[in-house]
This record gives structure tokens, sequence and C-alpha cells, in this order.
């Protein structure tokens, strides 16, 4: 008979959570992804600095225990192996794109002021190269942090489904795998920190592309669709919620609640 155990955070925000208060193997767990922070929303995927300490404000005021991507990629793996693995529950993923300047500047001291992780997924050629992004000294500081995780968004961001239709198969087979080899073997060059996650660009994938990611060593891969994330969810299709100014803090609590107070189908 397998033997209940609780995977192991290592962070103070999500440790010593009693088993009573453990998620089921039918959790949902919301996992949010953010863009760009800003005193101003100067476009659709700027989050105004002010709304976002109320949404991580709101994240404390309703228990959540936020806990790093790859102890949800674990627990998932866990379950498909037959294990009787558990999340806290309220458990609560935090997610950044495109490697934004602000998410070093912004986000990173806020999360670091309350002990929560986060998983930055980038795209390697924008990296001390367009003027939006960070630099790779900026990166290598984030990522030697046991608080932030840096993991793959391709090289350089295309519309892989756009690709698709545009190239013979054997050449777009050829370039998107480039795209997931080449992005996680620059990250590994440039931080010496192991890669293993990825997110699609523009949160956009399909079949086929997600056994090119499994085939090029990826444990998961994650999109958009604007629900939570269950144990029944294609691992190479991971859904999270997008964060943007026009959600306040009462639309992401409601959105919250939704995921805590039910059980997938």
């Amino acid at each position: 008979m397998l033997r209940r155990r609780t995977l192991a955070l290592g962070l103070a925000c999500a440790s010593c959570v009693p088993l009573r208060a453990l998620a089921t193997p039918l959790a949902r767990v919301p996992i949010l992804l953010f863009h760009r922070f800003a005193a101003e929303a100067v476009d659709s995927m700027t989050l105004r600095i002010a709304n976002f300490e109320s949404q991580l404000n709101l994240l404390r005021r309703m228990d959540c225990r936020v806990i790093p991507l790859s102890d949800w990629v674990a627990w998932r793996l866990a379950l498909a192996r037959g294990e009787d693995a558990a999340l806290p529950a309220r458990a609560v993923v935090l997610t950044a794109d495109d490697g934004h300047a602000s998410q070093f500047e912004a986000m990173a001291p806020r999360l670091r002021e309350r002990g929560w992780p986060a998983t930055l997924f980038v795209y390697p050629s924008a990296i001390s190269n367009a003027r939006y992004a960070m630099t790779w000294p900026q990166l290598r500081e984030l990522a030697a942090d046991p608080l932030f995780s840096v993991q793959s968004h391709t090289y350089w961001h295309p519309n892989l489904l756009q690709e698709r239709r545009r190239l013979p198969e054997a050449t777009f087979e050829r370039f998107a795998s480039g795209q997931l080899t080449r992005s996680r073997d620059s990250l590994v060059q440039h931080l010496g920190r192991p890669v293993d996650l990825l997110a699609w660009p523009f949160g956009l994938s399909d079949a086929g592309l997600g056994e090119l990611a499994r085939q090029a060593g990826y444990a998961a891969a994650f999109s958009l669709g604007n629900r939570s994330a269950t144990a029944r969810d294609s691992l190479y299709e991971v859904p999270r919620h997008l964060v943007v100014d026009s959600i306040d803090a009462r639309q992401l609590a409601a959105r919250l609640e939704a995921a805590f107070g039910a059980s997938a189908p």
C-alpha cells in the first residue's frame, strides 16, 4: 500500500503544513502568469505596481500557499507514477514570461520581502539585447537566489503554430526543435542551472509540439487558458491564468476561490 507523502517545499511560506490541510489529487492549482510592471499601465500586458502589491496582499489574506512551480510538476509526476503525493491546500504558483527588466526591478524585491518563489520563463535572444529585457548579470543574480527558477520560453519567441502552417513539415520540426534546445542550452551555459520546463510563446501549442518538447527533454510545458491546473491536464499544455492590469484584487479573489472551492470534474 502506498504511503501518503508531502512534497518537500523547502520554503518557510509553504512548510510545516499539517496533513489535514493537504490538497487532494483532484485539486485545482492556480498558476498565475505576469509579464511586466510599471507605475502606469502603458499597454495591455503591463501591470501597475500598486495593483500587483494589492494582488500579493490578497494572496496573503486568503492564506494561499505560494509554492515553486517545480513542486507542482513533481506532484503531477508522482501522481502519474501512482504515488499518493500531496500539495498544501490553497496552493498557488507564480510565473512570469519574457524576461522583462521590471521583473528584476519591481517583481523580485516584492516577492523576496514575502519569501515567495517564482519561475521566470525567458527567451535568451532578448537578454542583454532588447531594451526592455534583463541583462545576463541581472538574470544570473535571480537564478542564484533559491526563490527564483529561470526556465525556457524558446530562443526568440516565435508563434510556433503560425510557423507550422508556413513551413514544410520536416523544416518546421527542425526549426521548432532548434528553438527548444537552443534556448535550454543557452540558459544552462549562461546560468549554470538545469532547465527542464518550458512556456509556449503566446501560450500556443498542440500535441505535436508537446511531443517535440518531450523529445527535447522538457518535463512539462505551460500555456494559457485562464483556468487552474489539475492533475488531468496534459503535462505539455498546462494552463495558467494571465494576470493583467484589468484584473483587480476582487476579480483575482474570485478566480482563486473558484479553484479552492472545487475539485476537478
